[in-house]
């Protein structure tokens, strides 16, 4: 575990795709208990970033350390939900297997659960309040009841770090409140990213907020400058700040 108490470091992190910049000289600290929201438009770069602090994108330039290591080598620190999950929702598997996977990346694809795993497992499901259903085939939640499992599927690895893309699209308002209290009681294990394009609802429940459109905008706080928003939707900012509480935009 890194002794400064940094989950993530990124250090002029540059991303180019077919010869076009995708990030530009991004730098970002997450600390270790850090729940940080990204927003921005989309095509910004949002779930490239992500990517590349999961090491599954390797940056043009710059460096990335998770907890002082490479993101490979501290992937299993690492819990991840992705946009879309590639589960098919009609094959006939329980919540409770599904979850299950979310160990694979300790035991690898050969290897049986032991009995540690299947405890994990269902720590994960109770922390979620999806015990009960565990039985059910997947297919038959509703969709907020489908991204608990998700979220429980990467607990289950009992990471330090849980990153999240889009994880509250389809999930009607209430269940999006009952979401980020989830994330609020989880960030006292761990650091959370989450990455939305919802700018209201993210800025009442998150701790920090960064705003990306290839540039990062960032103030290690929950602050964010009108120009800074300007910059990154290229709209003016009567436009953007729609919704948002007024404290994300204070002018310093």
């Amino acid at each position: 575990m890194n002794m400064n108490g940094e989950a993530i470091v990124l250090k002029d992190i540059w991303f180019h795709y077919n010869g076009t910049p995708i990030l530009e000289e991004v730098n970002l600290v997450v600390k270790e208990h850090d729940f940080l929201a990204i927003i921005g438009p989309n095509g910004g770069g949002k779930s490239t970033l992500l990517k590349v602090i999961l090491g599954l994108i390797k940056p043009s330039r710059g460096t990335v350390t998770v907890f002082g290591e490479t993101p490979r080598k501290a992937r299993k620190l690492i819990g991840y939900v992705p946009q879309y999950s590639l589960i098919d929702l009609n094959f006939p598997i329980s919540v409770w297997e599904v979850v299950l996977m979310g160990c694979l990346s300790h035991i690898g694809l050969l290897k049986r659960y032991d009995e540690d795993d299947k405890e994990k497992a269902l720590d994960a499901l109770k922390i979620v309040d999806m015990f009960d259903y565990k039985d059910r085939q997947i297919g038959s939640l509703s969709g907020g009841q489908r991204q608990r499992v998700f979220i429980a599927r990467a607990l289950a690895a009992d990471p330090k770090l849980l990153l999240l893309d889009e994880p509250a699209a389809g999930v009607d308002i209430i269940r999006q409140e009952e979401f980020y209290e989830l994330l609020e009681k989880l960030k006292e294990k761990m650091a959370i990213v989450i990455v939305s394009h919802d700018i209201s609802a993210v800025s009442v429940h998150v701790d920090k907020i960064a705003c990306l459109n290839r540039k990062l905008y960032y103030h290690n706080s929950k602050e964010l400058l009108p120009e800074d928003l300007e910059a990154a939707y290229q709209y003016p900012i009567d436009l953007i700040a729609h919704g948002i509480p007024h404290r994300v935009l204070k002018k310093h």
